[in-house]
């Protein structure tokens, strides 16, 4: 709407001057009677047809004809008329979308606004130098124009799709983060929650049968147990809601927190378990976190099954690693056949997310996973 008021102005403005130009410059009745007609034309036209012409490219044709017709015609009765072209060029490069056509249709202008100066003045030699001189102008302007034009296009539409590949990259980074998430929470639930809970039934079990057996002393430091993994296991959901840092971790090193993992092992399960984890650099906590991880899920295994009477936990470091070592004396089993589950899969997933690696060696002599990552340095 902006755009159209502003073509009114235009038009009225330019039908103005040209009708001064007429009125005060021409002496001739004939040539002021023909040039204010044709202007009259002119300005009849664009409200009947041209004010259309940004909306329908049929009306946009006509109105270009119209113009050129007036443009022609009016110049043969007064040369002053002429001064049209100041705004039928620019019509014809706004109306028609072809540039071959539009550069026709200067072509075309020109002409008739020629032969319209040689009628009206007699002299060819000026209505060609003026008219050349005109188009020229018009069709390198409006190629110009037009180039520019073509490449604003260009960069809007390159600039739409950017905008639309950002959305989709943004809606697919939301998506992976939501799995990603997932899966972290889900590593975090089994190498926590779900031991504990699995420790809370076995002991359980083991209850049972101590109560059925009238071993109440037994029974005794098996409700304690059952007590503590209870506690052990609601602790462990409080700081997985509150992202915090793993309850064995929360007061001393790796060291304390494998020491208290391998007790309360050993009180659960009456394995014997070993801890070697004296005398380690200090170490972020992320890499204490894959490492308490990968020693409850190593331990799970061990319960679940090794058959074992022993196991150990033994973590060494060098100027570019860490290694933990989860060894049990069981029964072992064949690392290229075992099914593939939430355990080792599990743990390997934890590690590749910090360019770690799981080694495993099982024999009729019991079984050790090795983990191996980069040693992380506490800032």
């Amino acid at each position: 709407m902006e755009s159209s008021r502003w073509w009114h102005v235009a038009v009225l403005g330019i039908a103005a001057v040209l009708s001064g130009l007429i009125i005060w410059g021409d002496p001739s009745t004939i040539g002021l009677v023909g040039g204010l007609t044709a202007i009259a034309v002119f300005v009849a036209a664009w409200f009947v047809v041209g004010r259309r012409a940004t909306r329908s490219q049929r009306a946009g044709i006509a109105f270009v004809v119209i113009t050129i017709v007036v443009a022609a015609v009016g110049t043969a009765f007064s040369p002053n008329l002429a001064t049209i072209q100041c705004i039928a060029y620019p019509i014809i490069w706004v109306l028609i979308d072809r540039t071959e056509a539009a550069i026709l249709a200067n072509i075309a202008l020109a002409t008739g606004v020629a032969v319209g100066l040689y009628l009206s003045t007699g002299s060819a030699l000026q209505a060609l130098l003026i008219q050349g001189i005109s188009v020229t102008f018009s069709i390198a302007l409006g190629l110009w124009i037009t180039s520019i034009a073509v490449r604003s296009h260009e960069r809007q539409r390159l600039l739409d799709e950017l905008r639309a590949t950002q959305d989709e990259l943004a809606m697919v980074s939301r998506d992976a983060g939501v799995s990603s998430e997932r899966e972290r929470l889900a590593r975090e639930i089994h190498d926590t929650i779900a031991q504990d809970l699995t420790g809370l039934v076995l002991t359980t079990q083991r209850a049972r049968r101590e109560l059925a057996d009238g071993a109440l002393p037994a029974l005794d430091e098996q409700l304690a147990i059952l007590e503590e993994n209870a506690r052990s296991a609601l602790a462990e959901t409080r700081a997985l809601v509150a992202a915090t840092a793993p309850i064995g971790l929360a007061t001393g090193g790796i060291g304390d927190a494998l020491e208290r993992l391998g007790a309360r092992f050993a009180r659960e399960t009456g394995l014997a378990v070993t801890v070697s984890a004296t005398g380690l650099p200090a170490l972020d906590r992320d890499t204490e976190v894959v490492l308490l991880r990968c020693a409850q899920e190593g331990l799970a295994n061990v319960r679940k099954h090794a058959r074992a009477g022993a196991a150990s936990l033994t973590v060494a470091a060098d100027d570019d690693e860490v290694t933990l070592e989860v060894r049990d004396d069981g029964r072992g089993f064949d690392p290229g056949t075992v099914a593939a589950g939430f355990g080792l899969s599990g743990m390997r997933e934890r590690l590749a997310l910090v360019d770690g690696r799981l080694a495993v060696a099982s024999g009729a002599t019991g079984t050790t996973l090795t983990v191996t990552l980069p040693r992380g340095e506490q800032e």
